[in-house]
């Protein structure tokens, strides 16, 4: 099982009320949250493996190179070196470290790697998967990732993540008309406003479906532009032509990476924690409770 992790704490951060504060008032509703999530997805799914994907970048320069706009509505402060500063609430971003603390302490493997995004591992740890894996993302550009074949299916919260939609082959088709590959393809025709994607104008979700469909592929769409007698539209041949720049660059940012340099860890699904004094301490500083033990009695079941 991987986690997208950022994803995550945002969804518990959003669906757990700020009162929930640790001792000295400090909010830790996402780190709470976070906790809650991943005791219900063990208990649900009992996987073998869990690895909680970072954003060790979540605006990679490499990205932004080939389209400006990616993100850049999310920038807080741009950064002549390392990441630039993403925009969250001001009470979420103390509670990232603690989270990071938490995790290490449990032992459940983090991992992220600069200059790469979450989705990027993920996708990297997909590809070197040798068994089933489950993805648990509340970001739909990961649906690119499924493959029947070898098992490898999305659950994206839809309350929680007590109620997940279960995102295989067959439910794309019946909701995208496009297999997971397929996905890449059809967001960036259609574009998408939340990562700064500008997307083919006048080329929305259902054209994009219809024209893959009927040209196999976005090769296939780009050979049709230069072929007279293709049934393109002349609107739809025109838009497409001039988005060509547009087009040639965009399946690189959109589509994860595969060869990300991953560092050793161990994906093991701890039964005990890792460092029991340090998670006490944690505990007792931020208010953990509740949520804290209702994981660790998850995890030793």
């Amino acid at each position: 099982m991987l986690l997208d992790t950022a994803s995550l704490y945002f969804r518990a951060y959003f669906g757990v009320p700020d009162s929930v504060r640790a001792p000295d008032g400090t909010p830790v509703n996402a780190v709470r949250g976070l906790l809650d999530f991943i005791a219900r997805l063990v208990q649900d799914h009992h996987p073998d493996d869990l690895v909680a994907c970072m954003d060790a970048d979540w605006r990679p320069h490499w990205r932004v190179e080939l389209i400006p706009s990616y993100k850049a509505h999310r920038v807080a402060e741009f950064t002549a070196t390392g990441p630039d500063e993403e925009e969250i609430p001001d009470t979420l971003s103390p509670q990232v470290p603690i989270i990071e603390d938490v995790l290490d302490a449990l032992g459940i493997a983090r991992v992220g790697v600069e200059p790469y995004e979450a989705d990027d591992v993920i996708g990297t740890l997909v590809s070197r998967a040798t068994g089933p894996v489950d993805i648990v993302t509340g970001d739909r550009d990961l649906y690119q990732l499924v493959d029947d074949a070898r098992a490898i299916r999305v659950l994206y919260p839809l309350k929680g993540v007590g109620t997940l939609q279960v995102t295989d082959e067959a439910w794309l088709r019946e909701r995208y008309a496009v297999d997971g590959p397929g996905y890449v393809d059809l967001a960036l025709l259609r574009g998408d406003p939340s990562d700064g994607l500008p997307g083919v104008p006048g080329i929305g979700e259902k054209t994009a479906a219809k024209l893959l469909a009927t040209y196999g592929d976005l090769a296939g769409i780009m050979a049709a532009v230069g072929d007279p007698a293709s049934k393109l539209t002349p609107s739809q041949r025109k838009r497409l032509d001039e988005a060509r720049d547009y087009i040639a660059v965009a399946p690189k940012v959109v589509r994860v990476a595969s060869d990300v340099p991953l560092p050793d860890f161990d994906p093991a699904l701890p039964t005990e924690p890792r460092d029991p004094a340090s998670l006490d301490e944690l505990a007792a500083q931020w208010g953990l409770g509740g949520a804290l033990q209702r994981l660790l009695t998850t995890l030793q079941d």
